[in-house]
């Protein structure tokens, strides 16, 4: 994965060859397709409702923030994702940590994806941040009500514990349903700097990553089928489904 600094992105395809922002590339970084905020957000009970157009993706996430009560103005934030390699383009999650002008933990984001293409962002303020033994965290357990896998039912709780990265890197999701967790998911890695030559190396040690994440996603879910695991279709509950962006026909039809 990589990690960003938003205000460093228009630099980096001046110091990377096999990279660029909106650009065919090797690995290619559109910003559009991250935090669209600016689209019309999901909500079954109440008219469809979208924000006026603000440009790039640090606006997006400074302008979200706002709306939950959280002040970034002059801040910096930290995005750690995948951008588009060979073209495809998947990310189950991503996160940004945001950090105030004194460069302290504010909020993190943690947007995440089904692969119905629809996007749903969890905001985690101030009031989740922690200090743990092993540095500034986010922790927050809260429904997700939003599509994951057809094994996961939509009021399943999602409890994030989200610690800044550093050197290293430590991002925890559980699945809570009933009070008793369900699931673990965790995310760990060592930082390096990113370089042409790593790019390069790491190109042929995961080729198409991305397209890798989404063939072991429907791996894991055949594995399930086969065994039978109890299942949800998304269309059932489309009331149970909120808060979300660039919504399924399923559960969003398209006007006649």
């Amino acid at each position: 994965m990589f990690a960003f600094d938003l205000d460093e992105l228009p630099a980096l395809p001046t110091q990377l060859a096999l990279f660029s922002n909106d650009r065919r590339n090797i690995y290619n970084f559109c910003e559009r397709e991250f935090l669209p905020t600016t689209e019309t957000v999901h909500q079954p009970s109440s008219p469809a409702t979208a924000r006026p157009p603000l440009a790039g993706l640090k606006h997006r996430v400074i302008a979200h923030l706002a709306t939950q009560g959280i002040d970034l103005t002059g801040g910096r934030i930290m995005l750690v994702t995948l951008p588009r390699v060979f073209g495809y383009q998947f990310n189950p999650v991503s996160f940004y940590f945001c950090y105030d002008q004194q460069g302290r933990p504010l909020a993190s984001i943690a947007e995440v994806s089904n692969t119905f293409k629809e996007m749903k962002p969890f905001v985690l303020g101030p009031t989740t941040h922690l200090a743990t033994a092993h540095g500034a965290a986010f922790s927050l357990r809260t429904p997700k009500y939003f599509y994951v896998s057809p094994f996961s039912d939509l009021d399943v709780a999602f409890d994030f514990t989200l610690r800044t990265p550093g050197d290293k890197l430590a991002i925890q999701i559980d699945d809570y349903a009933d009070g008793k967790r369900t699931l673990t998911s965790v995310l760990t890695g060592t930082r390096t700097e990113l370089t042409s030559g790593r790019l390069t190396w790491f190109t042929f040690k995961y080729p198409f990553i991305t397209l890798r994440v989404m063939a072991l996603i429907h791996w894991q879910a055949l594995r399930l089928f086969i065994k039978r695991v109890p299942w949800f279709a998304k269309a059932a509950r489309p009331e149970a489904q909120r808060d979300l962006y660039r919504p399924h026909h399923s559960i969003a039809p398209p006007s006649a």
